[in-house]
């Protein structure tokens, strides 16, 4: 590949909240999280790298859904679908599949006929989804 050509993906980008979360989110309205983990499914056609050093970023000027949430999360770690992309919306029913629970309809899925790109994460869900999707951590590859 090209160093000059921009990688396609999708990606699953995990955030841990150790206190609520609570905000306006754009036109979504105001969202209450409690405490835990949360995922969040995505697509970056225009440059996987670029879209999640952007998401773990903590200084961003607030674009998506998302920037509200990845601002104040206490901890974030990306999982990547890179060399055979699972689509978007595929990743957010096999989060459901894996036992994450859907939250905050409409999240991150103006775009799409989804009920919501968002989900919280019981225990054992995170394993489950990663080895269904066969994700692999942003940043271990060997690209």
């Amino acid at each position: 590949m090209n160093s000059s050509e921009k990688r396609r993906g999708t990606y699953v980008l995990f955030l841990t909240f150790n206190s609520p979360f609570s905000s306006d989110v754009g036109s979504l309205g105001h969202i209450d999280l409690p405490p835990g983990e949360y995922c969040y499914v995505g697509s970056a056609m225009g440059g996987l790298a670029h879209r999640l050093d952007r998401h773990l970023a903590k200084e961003k000027k607030v674009r998506w859904h998302i920037d509200r949430l990845t601002l104040v999360a206490d901890h974030m770690v990306a999982f990547e679908s890179y060399h055979d992309p699972i689509p978007e919306c595929r990743l957010g029913v096999l989060a459901e599949e894996s036992g994450c629970i859907p939250v905050v309809k409409g999240f991150g899925c103006s775009d799409c006929k989804c009920q919501t790109h968002l989900f919280s994460v019981p225990d054992n869900a995170r394993p489950r989804l990663i080895k269904t999707a066969g994700l692999m951590e942003y940043g271990q590859s060997s690209l």
